[in-house]
Formats: structure tokens, C-alpha cells, sequence
């Protein structure tokens, strides 16, 4: 078996299967750089012409009539070790770049694409000539976790996809064993008040799995006061949250700018009320089209935990994984 179908029989780290998403690019005037990290194969319609000329299924930039190159910032879903990557050109004919490279870098948290461009890059493909049309891979050799990988094209064009190749490396943080969603609709949460929920239900935030599209998360109307955002889910096994997730996923224009989670036990005090409420987790900077965990210090049991976006916004999913006590 040969080194190109050996990693690509491995699992795609940049797939918007496993939550990866495009956090950044110089230019995408002709089509839009997250069509790079789609699952599906990319297809093509001839004669199909939009504002902007024909439409690719694919990330294609202005030609350029200056010195550069262009270039797309991919988070991967996973973070992992990378062992190959396909810059795939197909449907690019007479538009695809000549050339690629990729370098990658691990950063924790959730970087903005500004800290991210100061962050301490490594070049795991280096630049090397592209076929259009075609399925161009490169194996990789480097054995280190990476979180982000930087796609650039020479000097400038349209690539259709980019897979990134590798065995996933967890943080060990993340690892907590004996958790369970106590939020999840499956176990009995529900959502029971919500100051807005113009574009989407609230109890979309406690479906099992990833969100397809936008339209399965909630969403709420822009906002032109001073308030902020919220919904109260009762917890279908109160317990003690040890670990939050807030998935942005698929909501990038529109994601909330910070979030925070407190709980109360209403066998204890009344839900709404203003006494018995602690913090879970603190207002924190989210960003958009992107799956944060939190690991939070165990404080106390909670029977409702309240979710505040500031100031408004979307979110696909809400997970609060915790151990379950009666």
C-alpha cells in the first residue's frame, strides 16, 4: 500500500464533521474558503454564473496584480498528529495556483485569527507545484500536535478542499471520566425560559449530536439595548457540572461576543429568585464557528443552570457534563 493511501485512509482533522471550520483568510472574492473543510466531494455545474462569475464548489480568490500570495487559516476539529494532506483542485482548470504550502501550529484555547497570525508557525508542507483538476497529496513527517494548519497558495486562485490527514491527540484536561450531559434532551433536560428565540428554538441548544446547519441551533434578534441574551435549562439529572461546552458551530456573523454559565439548586432556593445562584463559568470570549469546552471547578449541585450570551447571538449546542447526584 502506498504512503498516499495509507494516510488518507486516516481521518480527516479538518472535516466540518468533526468541527473543524476556516477562522481566517486574506481573500475569497470569487468563493468562500469554508467550502474547504465540507465532507462531500466537490461538484461542479457548468454554466452556472452568479454576481461573481461561475460558481465553484470550492475556495477561490481574486487574481492578483500584486506581489503575495493568498492564504486560509483551518482549525482543526480535531487536534492531533498530521500525517498527510490533499490540497484538492478539482473542477480548477484554468484558475487553480501553481503551487502550496502548508505550516501548522499549536495554540491553546480559542486564538482570534489576529493571535493566531502571531502564533509560532511550522512548515509541514513545504512550497511544492499543484496539478489542477487533481487530488495533490503530501505526506507529512512531523510527530508533534497541531491545532491549526495555514493553507497558502502561490500566488493566487481556487482550491476546492483541504484535507488534513492524522490521529487525533485529546487534551488530557478535556479527559474527565464518569461525566454525563446533564443538559441533554436524552436525560431529560429542558429548556424553561429563554428571553428571545426569534430565528430558532432554544431546546434545538440540547439535541444530541453536531448541528447540520444554523437553522438546527437557536438564534436569537440583534439586539439595540443595553441587555443581554439568556435561557434557563433545568437539568434532566442535576449533578455538578465539571465541564461545559458552548458550540458556535455553523454561526460566524452571528455568534454572542461572551457567554457565562451560572446554576441554583431549587430545592434549596426559588429558581426566580435572586438568592442561592453560583458561578460555573465566568463571562468568557467565545468565538464564532467553533466548538469550546471549559473545564470548570466542581462548586455545587445545580437543578437549573442559566446560560448568558452578551449581548445576543447563536449557539448550535450547549453541553454541561457533571456527575449526576440526588
Amino acid at each position: 500500500m502506498s504512503d498516499r493511501m495509507d494516510f488518507e485512509a486516516l481521518p480527516d482533522l479538518a472535516s466540518r464533521l468533526l468541527g473543524g471550520g476556516v477562522v481566517a483568510c486574506n481573500d475569497e472574492f470569487f468563493a468562500d474558503a469554508d467550502h474547504l473543510v465540507e465532507p462531500a466531494r466537490p461538484v461542479f455545474q457548468p454554466r452556472t454564473f452568479g454576481t461573481k462569475g461561475q460558481v465553484y464548489d470550492g475556495w477561490e480568490t481574486r487574481r492578483r496584480r500584486e506581489p503575495g500570495h493568498d492564504w486560509a487559516i483551518v482549525r482543526l476539529g480535531v487536534p492531533g498528529m498530521v500525517r498527510g494532506v490533499v490540497v484538492d483542485t478539482s473542477w480548477f482548470t484554468g484558475n487553480f495556483p501553481p503551487f502550496a504550502s502548508v505550516d501548522a501550529c499549536e495554540v491553546e484555547g480559542y486564538p482570534s485569527p489576529a493571535e493566531l497570525a502571531d502564533a509560532p508557525w511550522t512548515g509541514i508542507v513545504r512550497r511544492s507545484p499543484l496539478t489542477g483538476d487533481a487530488r495533490n497529496a503530501f505526506a507529512v513527517t512531523s510527530d508533534r500536535r497541531f491545532t491549526h494548519v495555514r493553507l497558502s497558495i502561490y500566488p493566487d486562485g481556487g482550491v476546492a478542499r483541504l484535507r488534513v490527514h492524522g490521529e487525533g491527540i485529546p487534551d488530557p484536561r478535556l479527559l474527565a471520566t464518569g461525566l454525563v450531559d446533564l443538559a441533554a434532551v436524552d436525560n431529560g433536560g429542558l429548556v424553561v425560559g429563554c428571553s428571545d428565540m426569534f430565528y430558532g428554538s432554544p431546546n434545538n441548544l440540547l439535541l444530541p449530536g453536531m448541528a447540520r446547519t444554523m437553522g438546527e441551533g437557536w438564534e436569537t434578534r440583534r439586539r439595540r439595548d443595553e441587555g443581554n441574551d439568556w435561557v434557563l435549562v433545568r437539568l434532566g439529572l442535576p449533578g455538578v457540572v465539571a465541564m461545559a461546552e458552548l458550540d458556535t458551530t455553523h454561526f460566524k456573523g452571528n455568534a454572542p461576543g461572551e457567554a457565562r454559565l451560572t446554576g441554583i439548586d431549587e430545592t434549596r432556593y426559588p429558581v426566580d429568585g435572586d438568592e442561592g445562584w453560583f458561578g460555573i463559568l465566568p463571562r468568557t470570549r467565545l468565538q464564532p464557528d467553533t466548538r469550546h469546552r471549559f473545564v470548570v471547578a466542581p462548586r455545587a449541585r445545580a437543578t437549573h443552570v442559566r446560560l448568558d450570551v452578551h449581548p445576543d447571538g447563536g449557539m448550535a449546542r450547549l453541553r454541561l457534563l457533571g456527575d449526576p447526584s440526588t
